[in-house]
């Protein structure tokens, strides 16, 4: 009879041994699973998102970045929001303003509007946002003026330099701050 209790013993152990080593293998397999899916959600996004647009709304895109340019040159101004002066998030507001599209003229709030999209896919009228470390506040806005080979021509109210034309592709110091790109049309 003790043996036969100890064969009884060793099957509740093993079937308890192998329930626990069936759970902890669901649990991990699990966590992994979720752990993929939440990494490539955003890199399949943005690797496979194809953006279509048509010609009447790549003339919008063209519109607005070159009624954009027309503003190089006019001066840096804390806050500012007309072509007396500008600020980055005041300037983009301006020119989108031009043509019914409503946004707040604060940048790191401009970075919620709209839709978000691949920086590598940003076409004319986008906005690019930069921050200075990537768990950072956004602190500048730029509109795409060109997006293509020859590298990303955005157009910006610059704090040193006022409203500027720049390819920001080719300039260390406003390449290594992208963050985000948003399509607000």
């Amino acid at each position: 009879m003790a043996a036969r209790k100890t064969r009884t013993k060793n099957k509740k152990i093993t079937l308890v041994t192998k329930r626990e080593l069936f759970q902890i293998c669901l649990f991990i397999g699990l966590c992994m699973y979720m752990a993929q899916c939440s990494s490539t959600k955003k890199y399949d996004r943005a690797r496979l998102e194809t953006r279509v647009v048509s010609s009447s709304e790549m003339r919008k895109r063209t519109q607005i970045a070159s009624y954009a340019k027309k503003y190089v040159g006019t001066k840096y101004k804390y806050a500012g929001r007309t072509p007396k002066g500008f600020d980055c998030s005041g300037f983009t507001y301006y020119v989108m303003k031009n043509f019914n599209v409503d946004l707040v003229p604060i940048s790191r709030e401009q970075e919620k509007q709209g839709k978000i999209i691949p920086v590598s896919k940003a076409k004319p009228g986008d906005l690019l946002f930069f921050r200075r470390s990537k768990k950072g506040n956004v602190f500048h806005v730029a509109m795409v003026v060109s997006n293509g080979s020859k590298g990303t021509f955005v157009v910006h109210s610059s704090s040193s330099r006022g409203v500027v034309l720049d390819n920001i592709k080719n300039n260390s110091y406003w390449k290594t701050k992208i963050v985000t790109a948003r399509d607000v049309l």
